[in-house]
């Protein structure tokens, strides 16, 4: 099970996966994408290919698609999802949401999260208070929709994947300002990495900055 967002990361996900299988370097399993919204991303995607790189191109011209595959299956409907639950053997269900706070992933890990033999992949960020975190911190029993569930399942997590911005990144595009700002509000991300942020900028530019917290008001004039 890979608790997956439905944006780019599912399509990422897509691409490697069908580059892994056509090099033979992983086992030629079932894929289930049993997400309606990452369906419909996934055919923008391929609406636009004008937008993939060379790379990309070279695999179109060829006949392929970069997110499509021999053994991955598009669960459209409820039904089809529920179907699942019945396959005897492994497969690979990418499902959302991505830090398993609703969406069809909350009922696959229902079904799975009490068998040692399964495996919850995270392949993104999990928020604090989230259902993705608790699990990834190692909770030994966790709620699903209203239910107590014993975590027996592999816990494993993939990092790399990320699509936000590092320090070094956004310090970068801070630095192409023309002018400094007056005041710069940090309001995104965790507490202690935020604040450290904060004090990193304002160490290396002297600027006034501040993070924000929960119904904080500013008047801009």
């Amino acid at each position: 099970m890979i608790p997956s967002f439905a944006v780019e990361r599912t399509q990422e996900l897509l691409y490697h996966l069908n580059m892994l299988l056509r090099e033979d370097k992983i086992p030629h399993l079932l894929v289930f994408m049993d997400s309606p919204m990452a369906m419909r991303v996934t055919e923008v995607f391929s609406r636009h290919r004008n937008l993939f790189d060379q790379e990309t191109l070279e695999i179109i011209r060829r006949g392929e698609h970069p997110c499509d595959f021999p053994g991955l299956v598009i669960c459209r409907t409820t039904a089809e999802s529920k179907s699942i639950n019945h396959i005897r053997g492994t497969v690979v269900i990418i499902a959302g949401s991505g830090m398993c706070t609703g969406g069809r992933i909350k009922h696959h890990l229902i079904n799975n999260i009490t068998r040692p033999e399964s495996t919850i992949l995270f392949v993104g960020y999990q928020a604090h208070e989230t259902l993705g975190r608790t699990i990834l911190d190692g909770a030994g029993q966790v709620r699903i929709l209203g239910q107590e569930y014993m975590v027996r399942a592999q816990i494993q997590k993939i990092e790399g994947f990320s699509a936000h911005a590092d320090r070094d990144e956004l310090f970068g595009w801070l630095s192409a300002l023309k002018s400094p700002p007056r005041h710069i509000f940090v309001t995104h991300g965790e507490r202690e990495a935020a604040n450290e942020f904060a004090a990193w900028v304002r160490g290396k530019k002297g600027w006034n900055i501040s993070v924000a917290s929960y119904q904080d008001e500013v008047t801009l004039d």
